[in-house]
C-alpha cells in the first residue's frame, strides 16, 4: 500500500469508526467493473480473520454491498476522501 493509500485508508478508519489498532487490508476497486467490486469485496471478506479490516476504495459508494454486509453481519461506514470512495467493513 503506497504512502497515499495508507493516508486514505488510516482517515477512513478513523471516520467510521472501525477498530482503528487492527490490521488492515486494502481493496482498490476503482477500476473494477461491476459486478467485480462486490464480489471481490464478498470474496476477500471471507479469506480475512475477524479482526482484521478490509479498506475498500471504489469510485462510487458501492449500495449493493451494504446489504450483503448486512445479512453477514459486518459493521461499515462508507466516507468521500480525495479521489476515492472508501467503505471500511470489520466484524464487531
Amino acid at each position: 500500500m503506497g504512502v497515499e493509500s495508507t493516508d486514505i485508508a488510516r482517515r477512513a478508519v478513523e471516520e467510521t469508526g472501525a477498530p482503528r489498532s487492527a490490521p488492515r487490508e486494502r481493496l482498490d476497486a476503482r477500476d473494477l467493473g461491476p459486478p467485480e467490486p462486490l464480489k471481490q469485496t464478498l470474496e476477500r471478506l471471507t479469506e480475512l480473520d475477524d479482526d482484521t479490516v478490509l479498506v475498500q476504495l471504489n469510485d462510487r459508494a458501492p449500495q449493493h454491498l451494504y446489504p450483503k454486509l448486512d445479512d453477514r453481519g459486518y459493521a461499515y461506514g462508507t466516507v468521500e476522501l480525495d479521489a476515492a470512495v472508501v467503505t471500511v467493513v470489520w466484524t464487531p
